[in-house]
């Protein structure tokens, strides 16, 4: 019965709403190398990074680097993000795994049918910004423009790239002995500026190499994503 349960949400997962295809839904997974509680989220994730109505993005934390494992993949930024939501949501602690989804939706751990009723529902709504992304040799042309009917006002424009598979031997810590292949392990995590979501703007950005580039458009300051594009 458990297996045949983890089937049906694996499926749900894997298989997203049509509607959801023009309004890709941002999920990030706030995760480390020396959580024993991660590798379920870890694996969870695999799920969902390469459907094309999610955009899935990994983000390793550095504050668990003190119990004996250092994450090589983590970013002091990446801790400060996660603060920052928790701020903003009124939380008093950080931790992980946690994923937030849209900005706005927070799930502790790795609980498969919640992130399939979170992508559902956000999917279900048009964003309010629609991004567009076009590769002009080393670069990345952006476009962003309010949807009709939407209010937008200011936004912040975030840009990364992420590694699609990323593979670690965890030789000390909680995880020691293992190792552990993770999903869209985000780097290079930079804002573009602030725009008032008036107006159509047009942004470039420095893209060499293949990796896979993200857009956000983000509300005020840690607010919901309003728009999201990917380059594979």
């Amino acid at each position: 019965m458990k297996r045949l349960f983890q089937a049906v949400v694996t499926s749900l997962l894997l298989a997203g709403p049509v509607w959801a295809q023009n309004s890709p839904v941002v999920v990030e997974l706030y995760t480390s190398q020396g959580c024993s509680s991660c590798p379920p989220a870890d694996e969870l994730f695999h799920q969902i990074a390469d459907r094309d109505d999610v955009i899935a993005l990994a983000l390793h934390v550095d504050y668990w680097d003190y119990i004996g494992w250092k994450d090589e993949f983590a970013d002091p930024r990446n801790a400060d993000r996660q603060r920052a939501y928790a701020t903003v949501g009124g939380r008093r602690s950080i931790y992980t795994p946690e994923m937030i989804v849209n900005g706005t939706t927070d799930i502790v751990g790795a609980k498969a049918m919640q992130l399939s009723d979170a992508i559902n529902m956000h999917g279900a709504t048009p964003s309010p910004v629609q991004v567009t992304l076009i590769r002009d040799g080393d670069s990345v042309r952006i476009s962003a423009s309010p949807r009709a009917g939407s209010s937008v006002g200011r936004s912040v424009v975030h840009f990364l790239r992420y590694m699609p598979r990323r593979e670690a031997r965890i030789t000390r810590g909680e995880n020691a002995g293992r190792t552990i292949d993770y999903a869209n392990v985000t780097q290079d995590w930079k804002v573009l500026g602030e725009w008032d979501g008036r107006a159509p703007i047009t942004l470039s950005a420095d893209a060499a190499g293949d990796l896979p580039v993200v857009v956000l458009v983000q509300a005020g300051d840690m607010g919901p994503i309003l728009g999201a594009a990917q380059l594979r």
